[in-house]
């Protein structure tokens, strides 16, 4: 099994509820080939540079899961099509221990006296 972190820009006009059902039924199919979902992270709405198929805004969630690397493939087949999709990215998760994620929330300054 090989760590993966995938970006999905969702068409706000086909998802109802910010994405969150799309998020789950992901999370069913990657088990259901046999990996994990470690994270889930809803980025929020924003807004593109230019418009991608007409549309000027879209929904942003950021996944990090475990998979067979032969199962990514599927992946892309499965929701390369699917009308709910603007954009996907699909890169491996090669961090290092100690760097944290640019989601994770930034450490509060010290105090100066």
């Amino acid at each position: 099994m090989k760590k993966y972190e995938a970006v999905f820009i969702l068409d706000m006009r086909k998802v109802e509820d910010e994405g969150k059902a799309f998020s789950e039924e992901l999370a069913g199919n990657i088990q259901s080939w046999g990996g994990s979902m470690v994270e889930s992270i809803p980025m929020g709405r924003k807004q593109f540079a230019r418009e991608i198929n007409k549309r000027k805004a879209g929904i942003y969630w950021n996944y990090i899961f475990e998979i067979d690397p032969l199962k990514v493939k599927e992946i892309r087949d499965k929701y390369r099509l699917d009308e709910r999709m603007i954009r996907m990215l699909i890169i491996s998760y090669e961090r290092p221990e100690n760097v944290r994620s640019s989601m994770a929330a930034a450490p509060e300054a010290p105090a100066e006296a």
